[in-house]
């Protein structure tokens, strides 16, 4: 922490609005920490919290619009890249479709402090259809409640800080090892689960030429077409014959499913 502070100082706004504008863009560098050293320093008089904050937010803005350009023009292609690249790719666009649904552009107020919402809302609501006008207004505010959350509690908690920084100088390398242990003891557990989760659904899985060679030879199977009304905006594609409806339908709209043929489930 000290060595963080030491280097803002040195460096200024630049390094923060370079920083935030990687973190929103997709890089691995976590913006939060820095944040909370800009608050730290205001609290010490190094930094101007009027400079921090616009800077920051203008920012996180800037990488935004340019995944919501991406997503207007690209849709479908974008959100599946960004959720392979996800710590959490089996639920981040099924969990950001869902909260866009509901809450239309008042998600972006607080997408940014939960996890793959924050990296897929801007692609998604480009490729939703959400005007350009809305979505800067949103993101703007929801940028300004993130950055300045995060400034606020650094500002804060600027005395521990400064302890913590000191404490943290005098662990030297010790510390480094144990963030490196403890990212890559979280990152180990998050693979095991994903391997778990792709073993079990390899069981229940039927491949796509499988399926083609199935209805070509007139075989009697059932589709269900279970994608959220979202997905039909990026690709409004289905397969032949298929019974479209909604996951949360499926209990009210079960009587519509043929019991007499093989069900299969589709997805994405």
């Amino acid at each position: 922490m000290h060595e963080l502070m030491d280097f803002l100082v040195a460096n200024g706004y630049l390094v923060l609005f370079l920083w935030v504008l990687g973190e929103q863009a997709g890089l691995p560098v976590p913006a939060a920490p820095l944040l909370l050293a800009a608050g730290a320093l205001i609290g010490m008089g190094k930094l101007s919290a009027a400079a921090v904050v616009l800077l920051s937010t203008l920012a996180a803005v800037a990488a935004d619009l340019l995944w919501f350009r991406l997503g207007r023009r690209r849709g479908a292609k974008v959100l599946n890249f960004l959720c392979k690249v996800s710590l959490e790719p089996d639920s981040c666009v099924r969990t950001t479709q869902s909260r866009i649904a509901k809450s239309g552009p008042r998600s972006l107020l607080l997408a940014k402090f939960i996890p793959g919402l924050s990296t897929a809302a801007p692609p998604l609501a480009g490729a939703g259809g959400m005007s350009l006008a809305r979505f800067l207004l949103f993101d703007f505010l929801g940028s300004l409640l993130w950055v300045g959350s995060f400034v606020l509690l650094g500002f804060a908690f600027s005395h521990q800080l400064e302890l913590l920084a000191a404490y943290s100088t005098r662990l030297g390398a010790w510390l480094l090892v144990l963030l490196l242990a403890a990212l890559a003891a979280f990152l180990w557990r998050k693979y095991g689960q994903r391997r778990r989760f792709v073993k079990d659904l390899a069981v229940a899985r039927i491949p796509a030429e499988e399926l083609k060679a199935r209805l070509e030879a007139g075989d009697a199977v059932t589709i269900v077409d279970l994608r959220h009304p979202l997905d039909w905006l990026t690709d409004p594609r289905t397969l032949p014959g298929a019974l479209r409806m909604k996951p949360d339908e499926i209990e009210e709209r079960h009587q519509e499913i043929p019991r007499d043929r093989e069900i299969i489930l589709y997805c994405t």
